[in-house]
């Protein structure tokens, strides 16, 4: 496929994968470059917990050369505390900064940052601004279509941000408002790329290859960006890169063994990044996914809300398979 470009890096793919806490680790992210993702984007970090030298934000950052094209994504509501936060997001050569304004959740909105900075433009542009100072790579911002049906004004934000100096928009098509509730609102993303000369991202709800080529042609947008919809299939992306190379190819679908052994490596790396004990604790939700669709799935992701070993989670595998 054609090479695209966020500033000067190019990304291999059109599908990315999004920044997700708790889920978008190290593992996961070399996991689904692997399968595919032209570009991976870290869990969120807080500018303010950087700044107090948090131990836990700075593992947040970690990143191998397994999962590259990859970005650092950075919160808050201070411009001069975001450009300091991206500094020492540097250390970690990120290949691009990403700016959350965007997640909906009330501990980040709430505390004036994530989505909550839509409702001041202005500080969207400072804090872009400042941030693209401060740093030699591109600068990226991920938002909402806005705060809630009121207040839409993602194409403002978004033209602040790229006067700001951003090298590319990506935009969630729904308000803060709807957290994730549909409807999605694929039209706001086409305004958005209408009115601006940089990269577009179009997020939320493309859930498979067909979905992805659907938002691509109707928003203009340049890429995709999956998140929920990864989760226990993270072959979405090679069947994104496939279906948009030739949509005529039948597009590969795993077996369950198949699945069930690319979630146990997936888990075994995750503990050998974290220790078993918090890896498996992180991993329940994550092995939930994978038993998506198939028989027995209600009892077994029951199942996967106890794992504490591997060796739990191998017998979990194996009773998946029996169950088929």
């Amino acid at each position: 496929m054609n090479q695209q470009k966020i500033g000067d890096v190019s990304l291999p793919s059109r599908a990315l994968l999004a920044p997700m806490a708790g889920v978008s680790d190290r593992a996961y992210r070399e996991l689904c470059v692997r399968m595919g993702a032209g570009y991976c984007v870290s869990e969120m970090v807080s500018s303010k917990a950087l700044s107090f030298g948090s131990k836990k934000s700075e593992e947040l950052m970690d990143i191998s050369a397994r999962e590259r094209p990859c970005g650092i994504q950075i919160f808050g509501d201070d411009p001069s505390c975001m450009a300091e936060a991206a500094v020492s997001a540097m250390k970690h050569s990120p290949d691009i900064i990403d700016i959350n304004m965007g997640c909906p959740a009330p501990k980040i909105s709430g505390n004036g940052s994530g989505s909550a900075l839509m409702r001041d433009p202005k500080l969207c542009g400072r804090i872009t601004a400042e941030v693209v100072r401060s740093v030699d790579v591109p600068v990226t911002v991920k938002l909402r279509k806005g705060w809630d049906d009121s207040s839409v004004n993602a194409v403002e934000v978004a033209k602040i941000c790229e006067q700001a100096g951003a090298s590319a928009i990506t935009v969630h098509g729904r308000t803060r408002q709807q957290y994730y509730k549909p409807p999605v609102d694929y039209e706001i993303i086409r305004r958005v790329k209408q009115s601006v000369s940089v990269p577009v991202i179009a997020n939320g709800d493309i859930d498979s290859a067909k979905k992805a080529k659907q938002v691509l042609d109707f928003t203009g947008a340049d890429f995709v960006m999956i998140g929920r919809a990864s989760l226990g299939d993270p072959w979405i992306f090679s069947q994104i890169n496939s279906y948009l190379s030739d949509p005529s190819v039948p597009l590969f679908v795993p077996s369950l063994e198949e699945k069930l052994d690319t979630m146990v490596a997936h888990v075994a790396k995750m503990v050998e990044y974290k220790g078993e004990y918090t890896a498996l604790r992180q991993a329940r939700k994550l092995v939930a996914g994978y038993f998506k669709g198939i028989r027995g799935a209600a009892a077994l992701r029951n199942d996967a809300g106890r794992i504490e070993t591997m060796d739990d989670l191998i017998r979990l595998k194996n009773k998946a398979l029996g169950a088929i």
